[in-house]
């Protein structure tokens, strides 16, 4: 049986962190698939297990179905995650999730490429496509 790390307990938390709320607006060209791309290079968070900051670049491209993404609430989301500990995994996809979530979007994806911590370089991808793009959408 493996063993399950003390640091298991940080996992499920993440989850439910209360964060502000991303908004979105209306589409203004809902009839045209068009791709939007978002790099926000100054994402902060805090190691739940060292409680040292970790740094990272998040790339975030998604083709929006009714509705886009409303950029100050982004920012102001992103900016929730600074003093919050969370695990680099985590944050791909709760981002993600969350993005997902406001915008309803026909496909996304995240990239979360963090600094270089203990001679390790981590990058989390995540992906979501909406569930009525079975074979004719692209990821």
């Amino acid at each position: 049986m493996p063993k399950t790390s003390e640091y298991q307990r940080f996992q499920k938390p993440a989850k439910a962190l209360p964060l502000p709320a991303i908004e979105t607006v209306s589409n203004p060209y809902p009839g045209r698939e068009y791709e939007i791309h978002f790099e926000i290079p100054e994402f902060t968070c805090v190691c739940p297990k060292t409680g040292h900051p970790d740094f990272a670049t998040l790339r975030i491209d998604y083709v929006p179905s009714k509705s886009i993404v409303e950029l100050k609430s982004l920012k102001l989301y992103i900016e929730a995650y600074r003093s919050l500990g969370v695990f680099h995994e985590a944050v791909a996809n709760r981002v993600l999730d969350d993005l997902v979530k406001a915008a309803q979007p026909k496909r996304a994806r995240l990239e979360a490429d963090f600094a270089v911590r203990g001679g390790i370089h981590t990058v989390v991808e995540a992906s979501y496509r909406w569930p009525a793009c079975s074979g004719h959408c692209q990821a």
